[in-house]
């Protein structure tokens, strides 16, 4: 049987995807496709509708892993490989990030994504409403990639990326952009993004008719991936944390 809204918590309760996000354990879009997953349940029963409210005494789970209390916000850098998915749990049965962190860490989701073959910087954290906040365009924080790509750049063409540009109906904006080196056929490029939508630093060097061949993230805001070896992880301490975001997003989240 499966958990469903019904009238006798319609009412009253918390939405289960508001409820994930307060106790840390995912973002409020995330906790949808944890549903989709199938490995959340209330009460033993597997959860189908995002429109599900808690109420007080229910039990949930996600994974078998009882939700308990929300915890003090933590952030963690991980230098990420290639070779990892972002996501708690893959169809296809590809490794995940998640899998890779499990014995050295608490259960945590990511801010954003990073796709299989990205390596580099990827932010993880046990609070959704944290993950969330540092997700949104609003915080206007840069995210810093490295990129080699086959082919021969145009610098004139990497500069006009400055005014933003519409590929495929869908508007991307300012993004800077410069070459570093040219390797034989490949070119080192650094490019700096704020909106971070889906594949746009592949999308963007395709229309330059480039092909991405290596893409590692460098920075996401003030975090650094410096020095970090592959596969490594290092938390970011409270004071730092609170420095960075500011005493509104800490208020919000209650760090």
């Amino acid at each position: 049987m499966n958990a469903e809204s019904s009238d006798d918590n319609s009412a009253t309760g918390e939405r289960i995807a508001k409820y994930l996000a307060r106790a840390g354990i995912a973002s409020r879009r995330e906790a949808e496709r944890l549903i989709e997953q199938g490995i959340i349940t209330v009460d033993g029963k597997t959860l189908t509708s995002p429109a599900f409210k808690v109420l007080p005494g229910m039990e949930v789970r996600v994974d078998g892993t009882r939700v308990g209390a929300k915890e003090p916000a933590r952030l963690w850098r991980y230098h990420k490989p290639a070779g990892l998915v972002t996501t708690h749990k893959d169809p296809q049965k590809r490794p995940t990030v998640f899998e890779a962190v499990a014995d050295r860490l608490p259960r945590v989701i990511s801010v954003g994504r990073l796709d299989l073959t990205t390596e580099g910087l990827l932010l993880l954290t046990n609070d959704g409403g944290l993950a969330r906040r540092l997700e949104l365009p609003s915080t206007g924080w840069v995210r810093r990639y490295r990129v080699r790509a086959y082919g021969r750049p145009d610098p004139k063409a990497l500069a006009a990326l400055q005014d933003g540009v519409e590929i495929d109906g869908v508007k991307y904006g300012p993004v800077r952009a410069e070459l570093e080196k040219q390797q034989g056929g490949n070119a080192w490029i650094a490019v700096s993004v704020t909106e971070g939508k889906n594949r746009e630093v592949r999308k963007l060097m395709e229309h330059l008719g480039l092909k991405v061949n290596r893409l590692i993230r460098t920075a996401y805001g003030p975090f650094q991936l410096g020095s970090m070896k592959s596969g490594a992880i290092e938390e970011i301490p409270t004071k730092q944390l609170r420095e960075q975001l500011g005493r509104k997003i800490c208020e919000e989240i209650g760090l």
